[in-house]
């Protein structure tokens, strides 16, 4: 049985004996010998376990700041750098593979309902999708109109999103498995921009 329990069990059955003698009731003395839960305190335990770890060194700035630089998503998918320039329309009508409840007890939208997200949203930026170990990618972007459009967001499918940005001089972000797959992205470096209801993808050769 887990400590805690023990002494809650040991605790709650002598607030019973005491709570439960009669009112006028004699002191009939001592039977048995009475000993002291020699079991520590359970949060006394924690605060003496946790005086021991080194904090400093398990969570130093050093430490998660390399972290956060090095990190990459483990769904990261790398694409083949484009041979011609090309372009073609996505349609983003998905279809729920779930019934989506209301929270009272209802279902708000069933499982096989379709519904465009271009339709609810305003989204008027550009996704420049490009490779970020390819040198001639990078130097790709550093020529192309978006390098200095602050609204174009800058995505990779390969290298390190902390070096890119820091040559770039601008934030960097990863597109994962998922963002890949809605938009069929097959080749890098790839735009994708807002035509109505669709998403247009230009891939681009690099010559």
């Amino acid at each position: 049985m887990p400590r805690t329990i023990t002494t809650i069990l040991a605790i709650s059955l002598a607030a019973l004996v005491k709570f439960s003698v009669p009112a006028g009731g004699k002191d009939l003395g001592t039977y048995g010998a009475v000993y002291p839960i020699a079991e520590p305190d359970a949060l006394h335990e924690l605060k003496a376990k946790a005086a021991k770890v080194d904090w400093a060194k398990m969570y130093s700035r050093d430490r998660m700041a390399g972290k956060i630089r090095e990190y990459r998503p483990k769904d990261l998918r790398k694409l083949p750098v484009a041979r011609h320039d090309r372009a073609f329309l996505v349609d983003m009508t998905y279809t729920l593979d779930r019934d989506i409840p209301d929270g009272k007890g209802g279902i708000l939208y069933q499982k096989g309902d379709t519904f465009n997200p271009l339709d609810y949203i305003g989204f008027n930026r550009a996704l420049v999708i490009i490779d970020g170990s390819d040198r001639r990618q990078v130097e790709w972007f550093q020529r192309s109109p978006w390098r200095k459009d602050m609204n174009a967001m800058l995505l990779l499918t390969g290298g390190s999103w902390y070096k890119t940005g820091e040559s770039l001089k601008r934030p960097v972000f990863y597109a994962d498995r998922l963002m890949v797959t809605r938009l069929k992205l097959q080749a890098v470096p790839s735009v994708a921009v807002r035509t109505g209801r669709f998403m247009e993808v230009r891939e681009y050769a690099i010559r």
